[in-house]
């Protein structure tokens, strides 16, 4: 973790302008290497070269902004695998970085935080309370505590201003969506910017995010489990300290092949289960946000973005995942058309190379996820032209929740395939999701 103490900036303007700066500074660098290249240079080391730079400005701007930048730059981490080849050496080390941690809140704004919130005396509910924070993330860190009945525990503190950093954020990085693109060409820069928008403002509430960290706490056992709440306030999250370390430590095919089969059915049997069990669906998939504990279980930590879903999996969703894992795509595209999801322009094809990361998981009873894998489908997504088929993810007209469900199973196969394991999607598919599989 970095130790740099540095308050969130808040300021609309200066987080603007630093934003704004990145496109500016990646067209300089593409000027100044063609006059190197006329001045014969080599093209290859150029063009490493102003990747490299390129790569390590976005992400310390995204990492240093905190907010809803930061929380886009660890979105787009996720699907580093998928980062063409030619752009990836560059990507990756700046990207890990980012997954990790940011600047933190230096020990002062700390104190007035749990002052203005626990009350002034908020120290005698600690026999300890360490300064150093354990962990940072885009909108709060967490400390490392021990409570007044002598539970060891994790103290969650909302950043001073991360509300309006983070509608800074979002209302800029959607006007340069497009540069975004450019790192991932396979991805839709702009849906993921606008379905995070409507799921970051909810984690600034942290007592509706202690309820939700409650239920799943209360009913998630077994192999997964989730931290207890021990108090809360509106910026505040008290509660259980779970001794592990982050998934992303073990990421790389590290371990034995059982292991991370069992970790790889853990996450996948939870994030399909929960819209039946709890009517929700934790929306931050993230190796950060899981801890493999001494104990040999993981644990699901962090559910500022939990998304409700009080009916459960969409029935219509279910329809057509249930259609692309039978290969019937022109009955998946008739659902789509049926529910109003797609125009007249769309073609089956097209969609299948859309979610051509979930279909092969849902063909088989047990696929093999692994890096290479995803390396094809993020090659898969884009044409010789080298043309993105985010286009047509423009034209799939699905709800929010749609997206949200697809963006999380996608972005957890992800970061699995990182892992190199086993999973048996479709059965779980089976299991908990009403219709799917009849």
């Amino acid at each position: 973790m970095t130790t740099a103490t540095v308050a969130i900036p808040t300021r609309s303007t200066a987080r603007t302008a630093a934003l704004a700066a990145l496109p500016v500074s990646f067209a300089g660098r593409a000027v100044a290497g063609w006059g190197r290249r006329l001045a014969g240079a080599d093209r290859e080391e150029v063009s490493a070269d102003a990747m490299a730079r390129n790569a390590e400005q976005l992400f310390a701007v995204l990492g240093r902004l905190k907010g809803g930048a930061m929380k886009v730059g660890q979105a787009l981490s996720v699907y580093e695998p998928m980062i063409p080849a030619d752009f990836a050496g560059p990507y990756r080390e700046a990207l890990a970085k980012l997954q990790s941690s940011g600047p933190t809140m230096p020990a002062r704004d700390v104190h007035r935080v749990l002052a203005n919130q626990l009350g002034r005396d908020w120290r005698r509910r600690f026999r300890d309370f360490s300064d150093e924070p354990a962990a940072a993330a885009s909108v709060g860190q967490v400390h490392r505590a021990v409570w007044q009945d002598g539970r060891e525990v994790a103290v969650k503190v909302q950043y001073p201003g991360a509300g309006e950093a983070l509608d800074a954020d979002l209302r800029t990085l959607q006007r340069f969506a497009g540069l975004l693109g450019l790192i991932v060409p396979a991805l839709d820069a702009r849906a993921v910017l606008a379905e995070l928008r409507g799921r970051m403002l909810d984690e600034l509430d942290y007592r509706a995010e202690a309820a939700r960290q409650r239920v799943f706490a209360a009913g998630l056992t077994g192999d997964l489990v989730a931290p207890r709440v021990v108090a809360s306030a509106p910026a505040v999250i008290v509660g259980e300290w779970l001794d592990g370390v982050p998934l992303r430590e073990v990421l790389g095919g590290r371990g034995s092949r059982a292991t991370r089969d069992r970790y790889a059915h853990a996450v996948v049997e939870t994030v399909v289960s929960s819209p039946a069990r709890f009517g929700m669906l934790h929306a931050d998939p993230h190796p950060g946000n899981v801890l493999v504990l001494r104990d040999g279980r993981l644990a699901l930590i962090d559910f500022g973005a939990v998304a409700a879903l009080p009916g459960g999996f969409p029935p219509a969703l279910a329809r057509v995942l249930n259609h692309l894992a039978s290969g019937d795509a022109a009955a998946m595209l008739f659902e789509l058309k049926a529910e109003g999801f797609a125009g007249p322009g769309v073609t089956a094809d097209e969609v299948l190379r859309y979610v051509g990361a979930l279909a092969d998981p849902l063909r088989s009873e047990r696929f093999h996820l692994r890096r290479e894998w995803l390396a094809e489908q993020g090659e898969r997504m884009v044409d010789p032209r080298g043309r993105g088929f985010w286009e047509t993810g423009r034209r799939l007209a699905l709800p929010p929740e749609h997206l949200l469900v697809v963006r999380v199973l996608s972005g957890w196969l992800s970061i699995l395939a990182q892992l190199d394991c086993t999973v048996g999607l479709r059965g779980l598919a089976r299991t908990w999701i009403p219709g799917f599989g009849h």
